[in-house]
């Protein structure tokens, strides 16, 4: 499965503030691209921090982009995609809704009760992993269900572990003209971090949107 990573930051790096509040960094150039891959992606994935955060729809904005996913014989979104360990996403989140198929990964550790609530509401339930989701593992089950290319929208802590297991494509980033600053606020890659071994990235492109650039990298 080919995983896609896109993201918003300033220039300092940071993907809201330390109170986890979601500002506007990019324009409508921007949201224009990410609608655009959007469509192009059979699911689109966040971590329970993001649904818990913003209640994202994941969605296509673009009723011509839905239109046109239609003739292409695909559903008018694609799936939902949420990593969420011990079940925390609300049964009345918008990535449950009847908008678009919706998968929840978990992992053993989960609340059985939980899963259950979550599956009645419409999500289909992927189990990997002990304690936290085996993303590799989950990513073949999601592939086994016909998912191709998966976009990744965050936050920080999903995209430090895409990186961490090795899965991550393509990485595209909008670099705004701001500083938002804050030891505690969220960054493009958060989790442990890396100290030895360090992902590389191939630049390939760098685009002026709005007022900020696009930065895409070939991950080898």
């Amino acid at each position: 499965m080919r995983v896609v990573v896109n993201a918003a930051m300033s220039a300092d790096g940071k993907l809201s503030t330390r109170e986890r509040t979601q500002i506007e960094i990019s324009g409508p150039g921007d949201f224009e691209r990410m609608d655009q891959i959007r469509a192009a992606s059979d699911a689109v994935m966040v971590g329970v921090g993001t649904v818990l955060a913003d209640d994202p729809a994941l969605t296509v904005d673009d009723e011509s982009l839905r239109e046109a996913r239609i003739e292409r014989g695909e559903p008018a979104n694609p799936a939902r995609v949420v990593a969420d360990s011990r079940v925390r996403t609300p049964p009345e989140s918008r990535v449950l809704d009847d908008q678009a198929d919706s998968y929840l990964l978990v992992s053993e550790a989960a609340p059985p009760d939980f899963v259950a609530q979550r599956e009645k509401a419409g999500a289909t339930v992927i189990s990997a992993g002990e304690n936290r989701v085996d993303l590799a593992a989950a990513f073949e089950e999601l592939a086994d269900h016909g998912l191709d290319q998966l976009m990744v929208e965050g936050g920080g802590e999903i995209i430090y572990s895409l990186f961490e297991a090795d899965l991550v494509d393509r990485l595209s980033v909008f670099v705004g003209s701001m500083i938002i600053g804050g030891r505690e606020a969220p960054t493009l890659a958060d989790g442990e971090g890396f100290v030895s071994s360090f992902p590389e990235l191939e630049l390939e492109t760098v685009e002026r949107i709005d007022d900020g650039v696009v930065l895409r990298y070939h991950v080898p």
